[in-house]
């Protein structure tokens, strides 16, 4: 079976020629200020948008992108206002693209402008990671549709967003004997991947967060230094920019490997912790909370369910209450010690001391129960580690179901 899933490609044009520079640079101007009629005048209907944006000199698939995105502003997002940096917004009948590999720049977007005989072309520097689906998008026997393009300036380049609707494997139902896959995300350790088979602990992946976690800080300090010193609004964007990205480029390495981890198994699912009330639910201190929130944990996991869901693999959210607290083979309540160490308290288990976050992977993976989820029927303290610090490594926490095993060797980090 099939289904179909959502993604936006990216693209930044090739540098413009001056008089299409200019062109470009009208037709965004020309469309923010339609933009900001139709919003100051309350129009929550396209009739009542199409009555202000029709004077206005932009290409229809711009009007007619403003006639559905306006009424959503007041309907759906009950915005109070307008930010200044709106991007340039497309109807799909502006996602015409030539291809030709003779050239340099292989694709080519026809750009709309007002008036007949009018719009020009310009070539497009893809993403390389997004190569594939372009082809397929390209390809006319493909059933890869264009949705809504976006047109976005920044500073001296110019980025072109392309929502794209495409078929995927239908990952609703689980597959018969799954390999459930949990992966645990947390600060110190990135992602902490385990695999169950045979309900054993197997092949455990390790992405250290200490890259991340530095330039969190760092973007965090610098920002703090720039604002203090009252400079420019271009120079703190810039630098926010550069973290920003170097972020991200932790965040997309870190889910294509988290993927890859899980494609090695056979009939994998994926299990993560639903993460959804964190903010709300954290209380470790101004200081903590602002390092833990800075965080974005479900961007991560969203990277993380997007990829798998073009590589077909279903994706679990379950609840994270005790996972860090709770030992994997007996499920009972034990400690951490020290920050990557957990102990069990069971005299009987035959874990005694373990890898915490792996302890934690496996403890997510096996909440993927048929019988459903459960809990420890004692609830007990602080799952802090005994060292002075105010958190734990991982986010949230909670138990598992099912039977015990596993040897006494701790995973070294």
């Amino acid at each position: 079976m099939s289904a179909t899933a959502n993604k936006t490609l990216e693209a930044t044009l090739a540098p413009p020629t001056r008089c299409k520079e200019q062109r470009l640079q009208q037709t965004l101007t020309e469309y923010r200020e339609a933009l900001h009629e139709a919003f100051d005048n309350g129009c929550t209907t396209m009739s009542a948008t199409n009555d202000v944006v029709t004077p206005y000199n932009l290409p229809y698939q711009a009007k007619d992108a403003l006639k559905s995105y306006v009424p959503k502003l007041h309907n759906t997002y009950n915005a109070n206002e307008l930010d200044g940096e709106h991007p340039l917004r497309f109807v799909n009948r502006a996602g015409k693209f030539d291809l030709d590999t003779e050239r340099e720049h292989e694709i080519c977007w026809n750009v709309p402008q007002p008036g007949r005989g009018t719009n020009f072309w310009i070539p497009l520097r893809l993403n390389p990671d997004q190569q594939e689906l372009w082809g397929e998008l390209l390809d006319d026997e493909s059933s890869t549709k264009v949705g809504e393009l976006r047109l976005q300036r920044h500073r001296k380049t110019w980025t072109l967003h392309v929502t794209v609707e495409y078929e995927i494997k239908d990952t609703s139902e689980l597959p018969e004997n799954p390999t459930r896959v949990g992966f645990d995300i947390g600060e110190s350790m990135l992602v902490t991947g385990c695999a169950l088979q045979h309900d054993t602990p197997t092949k455990p992946l390790l992405i250290n967060g200490k890259e991340a976690k530095r330039l969190r800080k760092e973007m965090f300090t610098t920002l703090k230094r720039l604002q203090e010193r009252d400079a420019s609004e271009w120079r703190i964007e810039e630098r926010f920019s550069y973290h920003q990205n170097r972020l991200t480029d932790i965040i997309e390495k870190a889910s294509r490997e988290s993927v890859e981890y899980a494609r090695q198994f056979e009939n994998p699912v994926i299990v993560m912790e639903d993460l959804a009330f964190i903010r709300v639910s954290l209380d470790y201190g101004k200081y903590m909370n602002r390092r833990l929130h800075s965080w974005a944990f479900a961007r991560l996991q969203g990277r993380i369910e997007d990829k798998a869901r073009d590589a077909g693999i279903p994706v679990r959210y379950v609840h994270p209450q005790y996972t860090s607290k709770t030992c994997h083979s007996c499920k009972r309540i034990g400690y951490r010690p020290r920050q990557a160490e957990f102990r069990c308290k069971n005299p009987a288990c035959r874990v005694s001391t373990f890898q915490a976050d792996i302890n934690a992977s496996a403890n997510i993976a096996r909440r993927v129960d048929p019988w459903g989820e459960s809990l420890p029927v004692k609830q007990v303290g602080d799952d802090s580690p005994r060292d002075g610090s105010r958190c734990d490594t991982a986010t949230v926490h909670r138990e598992t179901s099912a039977p015990a095993q596993m040897n006494l060797t701790t995973h070294q980090d």
